[in-house]
């Protein structure tokens, strides 16, 4: 009987241990411990931090990203200018207590940050191995991206939550951080064990690489190539096979359009599926473009291309009320303008001070609220094996990667951007070729393929997306230097402020570099600044980079 009882007893203190178990697990599920762990799917982590290459969207912060410092960056290197006359950024100047020019600072330290950490800890744990790659790719991005506009920064301690302040480190440890970093991404790339997968890839990835591993690949590989041709400036370029490393890597990198690197927007009724540089989103209703672009493709510089109407400028340009290309000077606003001459906004709005689109949307290029956003291309690639190769005497390989590069720009152009431009003004096949076939443009012998015509060629081809990498070119030739094939300027009559239209506090210089973000580091990493000269110098935007000195 008593052992009835007890095991009647048993039979109750288990179902009451049950039904116990079975509420707090309920109570758990209900209201989770906020100090536990929660593992995110990295899959939506992913294509966040593919957002923050471009224009990072969250309710922390928008704008974070290339775009957002472009429109300021585009300004010293004479993209475009806006209506303002007189605004310090066109007068190559600085402040210290804004956070213009800082877009990049955050998305590599917020937007990609931590996020990416956790793609990379949480991927390693789920052996999803292409994801790490990615994540790691993005991370090489980033520190490549961050240094070439800021310089100095926070590396090895950069992550650290344990800090409020931050070391900062140097030029040349970021460019071996991110090679090291690169060679890294390729390994997680490479393996095709544990739970790799395209389909899963590209859910995380659908809106640049849509899973596919062989072109984060070559993404790093471009990566790679440009950290070496970034310093083909420094004597150590070819004493230290840099300009091998560079054909190398371009090589190995992007070869057709179809391996572009572009992020993509769904567009839609939010800001967040649209472009940054989309009417939605009303960012540069008051940028037009420099005349050095528009004289530059409209055959109106007299030392490069002379004479040569570049037909790709309908794509990539605005016309004004005599149908030609014209645009103002960075610093002086819309002052020496004629009204007939003065271009229309990018999204077609031909109003002087207009900063809206027209009625009806005639965007253009990449100023459509779906167009896609190029990080890197096979062009770029070319052009890259093009320099390189001329400054190793290698005429040959470099007039073919010349040739190549605008050939593929071309196609890129015409095939991904063929919105509202006229009918008559279209790209063909002739048109392409009597364009290519002008000796103004590609010389008939290799002997004479010169600096000048590769670096404003590139300039050209990545008009508009690539200015962080074409600032990068400008501050290589010191925006003036010499080509000592012509005894002229690299960039052909390119006219930097100077006087009065220079910021007074940069001393008489050109800038050279961002200062650090003001909302993190203004505020609490004083002592990091003042150690470097960005606190208490008010030229300190003007100091040279160290992949620009011999």
């Amino acid at each position: 009987m008593k052992n009835k009882i007890y095991k009647s007893l048993l039979s109750v203190g288990l179902i009451g241990t049950l039904f116990t178990i079975s509420c707090s697990k309920k109570i758990d599920d209900a209201y989770q411990n906020p100090n536990a762990a929660v593992v995110e799917p990295i899959e939506s982590i992913l294509s966040g931090v593919i957002g923050s290459f471009t224009a990072f969207y969250s309710s922390a912060g928008t704008g974070y990203g290339v775009q957002a410092d472009a429109i300021l960056l585009g300004r010293y290197i004479q993209y475009w200018g806006t209506t303002t006359n007189g605004e310090n950024y066109g007068q190559m100047g600085g402040t210290v207590n804004s956070d213009n020019t800082g877009s990049v600072w955050a998305a590599v330290y917020y937007g990609q940050g931590q996020n990416v950490n956790k793609i990379i800890q949480w991927g390693t744990e789920q052996q999803k191995w292409d994801y790490v790659g990615a994540a790691t790719a993005i991370r090489a991005w980033g520190w490549l991206e961050l240094t070439n506009q800021y310089s100095d920064a926070p590396l090895r301690e950069a992550f650290n939550t344990n800090l409020v302040q931050f070391h900062y480190e140097t030029q040349p440890e970021f460019y071996d951080s991110c090679r090291a970093v690169c060679y890294r991404a390729l390994g997680f790339l490479n393996k095709t064990d544990g739970k790799v997968s395209k389909d899963n890839l590209a859910i995380g990835d659908a809106y640049f690489f849509n899973g596919d591993v062989d072109k984060w690949k070559k993404f790093v590989y471009g990566i790679l190539a440009r950290s070496y041709i970034d310093l083909s400036s420094k004597q150590i370029f070819l004493t230290n096979g840099y300009a091998d490393s560079a054909i190398k890597y371009a090589t190995l990198s992007m070869s057709t359009n179809a391996d572009n690197a572009a992020v993509k927007v769904a567009g839609g009724l939010t800001s967040a599926v649209n472009n940054y540089f989309g009417p939605f989103r009303g960012n540069i209703g008051s940028i037009r473009q420099a005349s050095y672009i528009a004289d530059l493709m409209s055959g109106n510089n007299a030392d490069a291309f002379a004479g040569v109407a570049d037909p790709r400028r309908w794509y990539m340009l605005r016309e004004n009320g005599n149908k030609t290309f014209k645009g103002l000077t960075v610093w002086a606003g819309t002052t020496g303008v004629a009204a007939a001459d003065y271009p229309q906004n990018y999204w077609g709005n031909p109003t002087a001070t207009a900063t809206t689109a027209p009625t009806v949307d005639s965007s253009r290029y990449l100023y459509q609220n779906t167009s896609p956003w190029p990080l890197m291309t096979a062009s770029e690639m070319q052009f890259i094996i093009a320099e390189a190769a001329l400054r190793k005497g290698n005429t040959s390989l470099a007039l073919t990667a010349y040739t190549n590069a605008i050939s593929l720009n071309f196609d890129m152009i015409t095939s991904t951007y063929p919105q509202n431009v006229p009918v008559t003004n279209q790209i063909t096949a002739a048109t392409k070729a009597a364009y290519m076939s002008n000796p103004a443009v590609i010389p008939a012998t290799s002997s004479a393929l010169t600096l000048t015509r590769i670096m404003l060629q590139k300039y050209i081809a990545l008009y508009g997306w690539g200015v962080h990498q074409t600032w990068i070119d400008m501050r290589k030739f010191h925006y003036t230097d010499i080509d000592p094939a012509t005894g002229k300027q690299v960039y052909a009559n390119f006219t930097p402020p100077s006087g009065a239209n220079l910021l007074s506090t940069n001393n008489g210089k050109l800038v050279y570099r961002c200062r650090p973000r003001y909302n993190s580091e203004y505020l609490y990493n004083v002592p990091e600044l003042t150690r470097i000269g960005a606190y208490q110098n008010l030229d300190y935007n003007t100091y040279e980079m160290w992949f620009s000195q011999k």
